[in-house]
């Protein structure tokens, strides 16, 4: 490839609320909690943001409420270089927005739970999709997740698939999903929670408990059922990817301390594909989308978390790791 890669992304727009408190609260109580901030977001923006600061060219497109999180929404995505002419907006519905509970683990990680209203992002149209039908063919890959309406995403997926271009669905939140949708994916992408919601095989991935057959029992699942490559990431054991080449193993990056996982999975789908796109293969493409993830893990937020591609090559060569083509992202 002579030129960067150009990447469509058709998603969700949300507007995350962090609130950081020691204790969770139980049923019927009330707890203090320490910090609170708010920070631009969604499944669709922060992989499309991440795409970008990779190096990638990168479309958006999704839905927004009228309002002033919208406003300062499509202002971040571009300011990070995205296209964004294609967002359409709701005169009813509000942006989307998150509620997300950070609560520090004994370990000195975090865990984060997470609510979302999705407002805007379940109001789009067929209608205003259309016009990708005719246009889709100048992407080198189109990434989806499930935070729109599945109609939507089976309709670009078709549109995708007609016109030979790559389809990556990353499944989150979980749902189950129309025979044919997965089969016009090129890659799914789900973490070991939602495949085993999927294909009911339970992947154990503690450090002392990480089972690699069954990672690859449930990605066997998923190709059976028409994905072509599926990758699974699997927290702090790394990721998986099952394709016609084989299974793929990457670890996760050592010594990297969790501050925030709020958009790990969103970073590393986002360097997979930008990867894939300029021609790594399947192990150096997982090394790249680890070293991603484990930068935006190790900083607070979901998109003011996500790196730059200098901040992974910077990454890489402090690891002692080096990946061909990295230049085809500049």
């Amino acid at each position: 490839m002579n030129r960067k890669p150009k990447i469509l992304v058709v998603g969700s727009f949300v507007m995350d609320h962090f609130a950081l408190t020691r204790v969770f609260p139980k049923q019927g109580e009330t707890v203090l909690g320490e910090t609170m901030r708010k920070a631009p977001g969604g499944k669709g923006a922060n992989q499309a943001v991440q795409a970008a600061r990779l190096g990638a060219q990168v479309t958006m497109i999704g839905k927004l409420g009228r309002n002033a999180d919208g406003d300062n929404m499509r202002i971040a995505c571009q300011n990070a270089g995205i296209d964004t002419s294609h967002i359409v907006y709701d005169d009813k519905a509000a942006t989307a927005c998150s509620f997300i509970i950070l609560e520090p683990l004994a370990d000195g990680s975090i865990a984060n739970r997470i609510i979302v209203i999705p407002g805007a992002n379940m109001t789009i149209k067929a209608s205003e999709i259309e016009h990708l039908k005719d246009s889709i063919g100048q992407y080198d890959m189109v990434i989806l997740q499930l935070e729109i309406p599945m109609e939507i995403n089976c309709l670009v997926a078709e549109y995708a698939a007609a016109a030979g271009v790559p389809v990556m669905l990353n499944p989150a939140p979980s749902d189950e999903l129309p025979p044919k949708l997965i089969q016009k994916l090129t890659y799914i992408s789900p973490n070991e929670h939602e495949a085993c919601s999927m294909t009911g095989v339970e992947i154990p991935n503690e450090t002392d408990n990480f089972s690699l057959d069954s990672a690859q029992a449930a990605a066997q699942v998923l190709r059976d059922r028409g994905a072509s490559d599926v990758i699974i990431t699997l927290g702090g054991s790394g990721a998986v990817d099952l394709n016609d080449k084989g299974l793929h193993y990457s670890p996760c990056v050592p010594n990297t301390r969790s501050v925030d996982p709020t958009a790990a999975g969103d970073s590393f789908v986002a360097a997979f594909c930008c990867a894939t796109c300029i021609g790594m293969e399947a192990e150096d493409a997982l090394c790249f989308a680890n070293h991603t993830a484990s930068i935006t893990v190790s900083r607070p937020g979901a998109m003011p978390s996500l790196p730059t591609l200098d901040e992974v090559e910077q990454h890489l060569q402090a690891k002692g790791k080096h990946l061909p083509y990295l230049d085809r992202l500049r």
